[in-house]
């Protein structure tokens, strides 16, 4: 599955937190934008890691799961960080 996350948490320590855990799964594109490219197995342990460290009142996080097809649309303009292409095994 490849997917991107992307986040809105005002809190620096839980921001930190999540950020810690989609480290984990994938890999920063910007501040608050990562990309993942797991199995099903880990990206709902991924879910579940973030629902914990966030507050589900103030915070927000979601989820763009990414087809193969869609995937190779995705254009970038400017440096191109490359793109990590192997599961990661937390």
């Amino acid at each position: 599955m490849f997917y991107a996350v992307a986040y809105d948490i005002t809190d620096d320590r839980r921001r930190n937190a999540v950020a810690k855990i989609l480290l984990d799964f994938g890999r920063r594109i910007q501040y608050s934008l990562f990309e993942c490219n797991t199995d099903r197995r880990d990206y709902l342990r991924l879910q579940h890691r973030v629902m914990e460290a966030i507050n589900l009142q103030e915070d927000s996080v979601t989820f763009y799961h990414l087809c193969r097809s869609c995937e190779k649309g995705v254009e970038r303009i400017g440096v191109e960080k490359e793109v990590d292409r192997q599961s990661y095994i937390v």
